[in-house]
């Protein structure tokens, strides 16, 4: 089993780089530092082809949060001409340039995969790295991204200390010597530490103390949690195994979202997302349109041909 680093959307200069294990971190919590590395092709794999997204549950969710999730997935790759731009699916786009730069990858295309239901925490309230990749080999191993889900209620290993999520792959048989499958993990940090996990829908526990923006779906926890597997989903497409897109050293690296830690739209800076779209009845916050009317906030991506990070609206 490996897995490898990437940050999500950290917020603020507190929140950004890093971290442990070879382990890819969504929002890791450490402090940024300047990074002497250039972001650049580190000449492996790019995740290709064909991929389904399983999701896998574990824990208590309702119906309507995991529509949330199920929603983003399949908007990814949407091309209902009906929803109107900026759109996820616009968003996802900014992914390409990556393939088309290394010129030996053939494009990938996302759909909704399975969801596996685990309610009765089959590993129990608190798991460990080892466990979480045990529960991403539920789903399909070839041709996927599993993706674990852990409910407000499960602490996991470096959660809301370190990380708020990690993307990583495994073996299909447990050793070195099966076939790799790439894996997500994402924690609802919704009643343990949102203001470090669910920034910019909760005030932060660190630097300026602005008002939250209201999420768009109603729901901190799961709003937040779709800006660190948007987040992870980006580096898992371009860093899969730890040796695709990235900055700085191979442990810790910063990815395609994560080398723009806290950025939303145009004019952020620390402690200020940018400039959004506000929805006129709800006044949630938003960058992004989805599928089923969703609307969502989606973390910047590091455009590999200008060196910019760059804000879907």
């Amino acid at each position: 089993m490996a897995s490898f680093a990437t940050s999500n959307v950290v917020f603020c200069l507190l929140f950004s780089v890093s971290l442990l294990l070879f382990d890819t971190e969504a929002r890791t919590l450490t402090k940024s530092s300047e990074q002497p590395f250039p972001f650049q092709y580190h000449n492996g794999p790019l995740l290709s082809g064909k991929i389904s997204v399983n999701l896998i549950w574990y824990g208590k969710f309702k119906p309507s949060q995991r529509a949330v999730i199920s929603d983003f997935i399949a908007s990814l790759s949407s091309s209902n001409p009906a929803i109107t731009r900026p759109s996820v699916a616009t968003w996802w786009k900014g992914i390409e340039k990556y393939y088309s730069l290394t010129k030996k990858s053939s494009p990938l295309v996302l759909s909704s995969g399975t969801q596996i239901l685990d309610e009765n925490y089959s590993l129990g309230k608190s798991l460990t790295n080892q466990q979480i990749v045990k529960l991403a080999a539920k789903g399909a191993q070839k041709n996927a991204i599993n993706v674990v889900l852990t409910s407000a209620d499960v602490a996991a290993e470096g959660f809301c200390s370190s990380r708020c999520g990690n993307h990583g792959s495994g073996s299909s048989n447990g050793s070195k010597f099966g076939s790799k499958f790439a894996y997500i993990w994402v924690g609802n940090s919704e009643t343990q530490c949102p203001g470090k996990c669910a920034w910019p829908f909760h005030k932060p526990i660190y630097g300026p103390q602005v008002p939250p923006l209201v999420a768009p779906n109603n729901d901190v926890g799961l709003d937040g949690m779709v800006i660190n597997l948007a987040s992870l989903l980006a580096g898992t497409a371009t860093n899969p195994f730890g040796d695709g897109y990235y900055q700085g050293p191979k442990q810790a690296p910063l990815e395609a979202a994560s080398a723009c830690p806290g950025m939303f739209g145009k004019g952020a800076y620390p402690g200020y997302a940018g400039d959004l779209l506000v929805d006129t009845t709800t006044g949630a916050s938003y960058n992004a349109r989805g599928v089923n009317g969703r609307k969502y906030l989606l973390p910047a991506l590091f455009d590999p041909a200008t060196s910019t990070c760059a804000t879907v609206a």
